[in-house]
């Protein structure tokens, strides 16, 4: 039987190692080169990217611009 690895805890919480693994992995060389899906990757970086930069923006704002 296999065995479900529960992530608990803070670190894991904030650990953001698939977001970068999203953005920096190679590219598979079997996969069909399709425009639709590349541009529904790169629209889907520059939202985690946006994202990103507003939710340090909102930390930013909240705790040192009181």
């Amino acid at each position: 039987m296999e065995e479900k690895k529960e992530k608990s805890g803070l670190k894991e919480f904030f650990s953001l190692g698939e977001v970068f693994g999203y953005f920096f992995r190679k590219e598979d060389p079997n996969q069909k080169k399709d425009l639709n899906l590349r541009m529904m990757h790169g629209i889907n970086k520059f939202a985690i990217i946006a994202f990103l930069l507003g939710m340090i923006y909102f930390i930013i704002k909240k705790t040192l611009l009181q």
